[in-house]
């Protein structure tokens, strides 16, 4: 470990200059020689990295979904080229190439922190041994050797014996008790940060290699931090279970705002996000519109967490739109009365009338020809038409009719003089 944190020297400068600064700051809080001021400019150190690869962190999602989208292709690569390795090497490394990904993105955050993890392990090793280094002096050399956190020293080790104990100011028992807890509370962050992605933020209608070798790295990391614990100074234990939980924190904001599609948590994240939508009505947040975007997008491809959602959407009388937007659907028409109470009323759907038999027809049909009776021209009418009208009258029937009387009357088959043939029942 030491000639592994000796190559990343380089570094140990800006890395001592920063956790001065910070003790700088902490030492006129709580004292300059507290484990309190010390552990603190750790804490803060690694804040600062891991903001500072926060980028990195955004990338590492992105190719983690993207290679979990391409496992189904992978697993084809590999059945069809089985026999041939050389081969099957081309085809992923082309398939990577069209898709656009990288597999070593998803381990870019721990490449980009591992020079500033061995160079705060090459200045605690500094301290442990009484050695300046960067830009530490020997009284910020003394300050830190005398800076217990839980009654162990900064420097010391899970291994360490009695004597190089007893040097630091501490005892075998404490140093023990106090590093055991923490590698047991690193162990554990690591193994649920793991399990939540296992568990929650993992695709499961795709059953992939990827799946399984991500659950064989659930147990197997904490076993190597449990491990490599043991020869960790008590200062590095502190930096590592900070980014541990750091970690943990900000995959729980991802999974629970943007989760992997067809993932348990998606469905939780969809169900939350239909009462949002059905209560207010729109998409507030950006991150909302772009997600719902997405899901309109893909159309037939939805999952059936996307499937319901749109569902959700549509019986609550809205439609989620291409730009990520939802509104109204056109089934439902809302009205405000002067009053400012609302009145929703949905359009009803138009019934067909019930067939009816032939033999139902025909008597429908008689019933209501034998309904109406049949007046003729030679019937008198009851009421004496006025003076007035008789010369009216008879100027009307002399008048010819215009165009189509004749040719309509014929078509009717109505006799042109003589008694007027009733009409038969239609058959219809």
């Amino acid at each position: 470990m030491d000639t592994i944190a000796s190559l990343f020297s380089f570094i140990t400068t800006p890395v001592s200059w920063v956790i001065v600064q910070f003790h700088t700051v902490y030492g006129a809080i709580f004292g300059p020689d507290t484990g309190w001021a010390w552990g603190l400019s750790i804490v803060s150190l690694v804040i600062l990295i891991r903001i500072c690869l926060i980028p990195l962190f955004v990338k590492q999602i992105k190719a983690t979904r993207a290679m979990q989208t391409l496992q189904p292709e992978m697993k084809k690569i590999q059945e069809r080229y089985k026999n041939d390795k050389q081969r099957q090497s081309e085809e992923m490394m082309k398939l990577y190439k069209e898709s656009g990904t990288n597999p070593l993105s998803s381990c870019l955050p721990i490449l980009a922190q591992s020079p500033f993890f061995f160079a705060l392990y090459h200045v605690l090793n500094g301290i442990a041994s009484g050695t300046t280094i960067g830009v530490i002096n020997e009284s910020l050399l003394a300050s830190a050797r005398k800076a217990h956190i839980f009654g162990a020293p900064l420097a010391a080790k899970f291994k360490d014996g009695s004597a190089t104990v007893q040097a630091l100011g501490a005892t075998v028992t404490d140093v023990r008790v106090v590093t055991a807890v923490m590698i047991i509370m690193m162990s554990a962050s690591q193994f649920y940060t793991q399990r939540q992605l296992m568990t929650k933020n993992v695709d499961t209608t795709v059953k992939t290699p990827f799946m399984q070798q991500q659950k064989m790295l659930m147990y197997v990391f904490p076993v190597m931090f449990a491990v490599f614990g043991i020869n960790f100074p008590v200062g590095v234990l502190v930096y590592w279970l900070t980014t541990n939980v750091w970690t943990m924190g900000q995959q729980m904001y991802v999974i629970h705002n943007n989760p992997t599609p067809g993932s348990k948590a998606q469905a939780a994240y969809l169900e939350r996000l239909t009462k949002h939508v059905t209560h207010h009505g729109k998409v507030s947040r950006r991150s909302e519109k772009a997600i719902v975007k997405a899901i309109v997008a893909k159309g037939r491809d939805r999952n059936e967490f996307e499937r319901k959602f749109i569902n959700g959407l549509t019986k609550a009388g809205l439609a989620a739109q291409a730009d990520g937007s939802v509104v109204k659907s056109e089934g439902q028409a809302v009205a405000e009365a002067e009053d400012g109470v609302t009145t929703t009323t949905t359009a009803v759907k138009r019934q067909q009338p019930k067939r009816q038999s032939k033999s139902q027809r025909q008597s429908g049909t008689a019933k209501q020809a034998g309904d109406a009776e049949p007046s003729t021209s030679l019937e008198k009418s009851e009421e004496p038409e006025p003076k007035d009208a008789k010369p009216a009258a008879a100027a009307k029937k002399a008048a010819p009719k215009s165009g189509s009387g004749t040719r309509s009357k014929a078509q009717s088959g109505q006799r042109k003089g003589g008694p007027q043939r009733p009409k038969s029942p239609s058959k219809k």
